[in-house]
This record gives C-alpha cells, structure tokens and sequence, in this order.
C-alpha cells in the first residue's frame, strides 16, 4: 500500500506539468495575432544594455542592426565583461558607449549586467532593454518593447529564437523544435490565458525602478529566470511581447553546444528545485494569479526530461501492475505518456513541421537517451557556475 502511494505522488509529479504543457499548446493553437494598441503620454527614453564577453565575431553586426532603430549609437551600453579580445574597441569604433569590467571571480552575465546597471544610475533611463551581443533584432522591436514596458508598467519578454546553422544536422532540427516549443507555444498559450511568461536572457524590457529593484550580480547559471522569479515576487511577473522578435543561432562548436546545454538544462533544474516550492507556497498565502501562473510554467523541464520521466514511469507502472494488478496505477502513468506524446504531435503539426519532419521526430526519443549522462551529471556533478559558450 505504501508503494503504491508513493509510486502515485510520483506519477503526479510528472502528470502535472504534462498537464501545464497541453495547456499551453492548445491555448497557443487560440492566439490571434493584433496589431499592439500602445500608447503613452510621452516618448519613453531608454538604454539598451549589452553584456558581452569575447564576442569580438559577432558583436558589429549585432551593434548594426540596432543602429536604425535608435537615435543615438550612445544609447547602447556595452558592458565588456572580462575581455581579452577586440569587443570593447569594436563597439566603440561603431559609437556604442563602452565600460569594461575585470574581476577574477566574480564572473557572469549577471554580474555584468549589474555593473551596467552602476554606469547608468547617473542618468537613469525610463527603460532598460538587455540585448546579447550575438543577436539580431527585428525592425521595430526596440520601439515595441520600449512601450509595451511603460504601458503595461511590467517586465516585457520578446519572441527570443535560436536558428540552426544552415544545413543542419538531425540533433539541431530536433533542438530547434524544443527551443519553439519552449520560448514560443509555451508562452504563447499562457499569453492567451493572461498568464505571464518566463524571461529568456535576451529581448527583455525593465522599467527603471523594477530592473534596479533587484539583485543582479550573481553567477547563476539560469541568471535569466531566476531574474524572472524574483521579479514576479515584487508583483512584476514579465509579459510576452511576440510581436517583437530577437533571433540568434545555435553555436557549431561541438564543446560549445555542450557548455550552452548544460547550463541551460542544469540552470532550469535548479530553480525547479530551489525556487518553486516557495513561489507555490507564497503566490497561494498572498493569492496572486500571476505568480502561480510562473510557478506552473516553472515546473514544465525541458522536454527531453518531461519525456524521460514519462517513459520510466510508465515503465515501473507496468511493472508494478504485474505484481500489484492495480489498474489505476497503469491507467493513470499511460494517460499521462499518452498526453505528452499528442501535446508534442500538436505542437510539431501547427509550430514545428518547418523545423523537423515528422520522420525527423520520430528520433527524439533516441535524443533524449543520449541526454541522460547531462542529467545524471546535475546529482553528480552539477554545473553551478557560469559558463560562456565558445563561438565559431
């Protein structure tokens, strides 16, 4: 009996953020696009921030395709944190205002976004907009996050996506359609339910007095969504903005491509664990709407986890059935594999069939498996710092 209790709070762990994302999908299958009905009483004044460590390769074009979209190069603050490379005079030779920041531990996005932070308080904007210096940024994005922030008076997160390189491999295609399922269907749906959205490291929008109202500087490898979470407890849980775009590629580097996962994957399994117990806890004591809403969305892993633990569930229920004959137990694990299985065949047939072919698709399994040394290394040897990944 004590099994079978213990085996159902198990599968209940897992059922419920299945749940959150056939939630998400099927609201993201009900968005109507709309022109954004932004106004206000006056044009906000804002500084984009740039954090960039060694991006020497990438930074000018970035820097480029912000140019049209500002008044002044000054308005862009490019914090070249740790550099040993060209960043800092290429940024300055294109009219970016730059600062550069050395410290031997203290390393991190995080670290230097709130040393851009200390350079600005002299003359605080009403926005601050945090763009990677590998990024590109739609036309008329900068403008629709500037005022989305000031009118909605909360965080702003832009469509963030990742591109693969051009031809790309099977285990790119299959990347590329978690990182849409993740940054675009699952926000989408929760837009479509009023519900807020996670921030994504880059395309955000801070009001002055929010982005200032909270710690920075740390190297916490999810730096981005732990921002994310901190916010939504000061009632400032972020707002997805699709209408602006920021897009950015998927590095080649085989090395690199491991560094980004791990910290990504590693990052959001450690907030999991360390934030979203408390966030249920406090958004239920204090009834806020919004912050439950992030703390739902917080628990959905990423898919090859969500998927995995299906899988093993399904598989000890199977088991335990042959023993226990308890066919809630196998009813209940199978609904809940079966639910994913459908929730990520609607997502791929409405989001993703320009991404992978269902073929493709049918190898993610084959994906995930080969995953698992990255997730038994988060109980054994988990990443806990920041690490930048190498570009081409």
């Amino acid at each position: 009996m004590l099994l079978q209790i213990i085996f159902l709070v198990a599968i209940t762990l897992i059922a419920v953020p299945v749940s959150v994302l056939a939630l998400q999908v099927l609201f993201a299958l009900a968005y109507k696009k709309n022109p954004l009905k932004l106004s206000s009483k006056k044009t906000p004044h804002f500084a984009i921030l740039m954090p960039a460590h060694n991006e020497s390769l990438v930074i000018a074009e970035t820097i480029k395709t912000l140019l049209s979209a500002i008044d002044s190069a000054d308005q862009i603050l490019v914090v070249a944190d740790n550099c040993n490379d060209e960043t800092a005079s290429i940024a300055r030779n294109l009219g970016a205002t730059v600062i550069e920041r050395q410290h031997s531990t203290l390393r991190g996005k995080g670290y230097a976004l709130d040393y851009g932070l200390q350079y600005l308080r002299a003359s605080p904007p009403d926005v601050v907009i945090v763009i990677d210096a590998d990024c590109k940024v739609d036309a008329g994005s900068i403008s629709t996050l500037t005022n989305a922030c000031v009118v909605y008076q909360r965080p702003i997160q832009a469509l963030y996506l990742m591109h693969p390189e051009l031809n790309p491999s099977l285990k790119q295609r299959i990347a590329a359609f978690a990182w849409v399922v993740k940054n675009h269907v699952r926000p989408l749906g929760f837009k479509v339910l009023g519900l807020p959205c996670q921030l994504m490291g880059t395309g955000m929008a801070f009001l002055w007095q929010d982005i200032t109202a909270v710690n920075l500087a740390s190297g916490h490898i999810a730096e981005d969504m732990k921002l994310g979470v901190d916010l939504a407890r000061l009632n400032k849980a972020p707002i997805f903005v699709p209408e602006a775009l920021v897009t950015s590629v998927f590095p080649t580097d085989k090395n690199a491509t491991k560094t980004q996962r791990a910290r990504w994957e590693h990052g959001h399994l450690s907030i999991i664990v360390s934030d979203a117990p408390s966030l249920f806890f406090e958004a239920i004591k204090t009834k806020n709407l919004q912050m439950l809403g992030l703390a739902f969305d917080l628990i959905v892993p990423p898919l090859a986890v969500l998927a995995l633990m299906s899988c093993l569930v399904s598989l000890i229920g199977l088991v335990l059935h042959q023993f226990l004959h308890n066919q809630l137990l196998l009813i209940y694990t199978s609904a809940t594999l079966i639910v994913l299985i459908v929730t990520i065949l609607i997502a791929w047939a409405f989001f993703g069939r320009h991404i992978v072919s269902f073929k493709q698709l049918c190898y993610a399994p084959i994906y995930a498996l080969v995953k698992i040394p990255l997730y038994i290394k988060f109980f054994v040897n988990r990443q806990v710092e920041w690490v930048r990944s190498k570009r081409d």
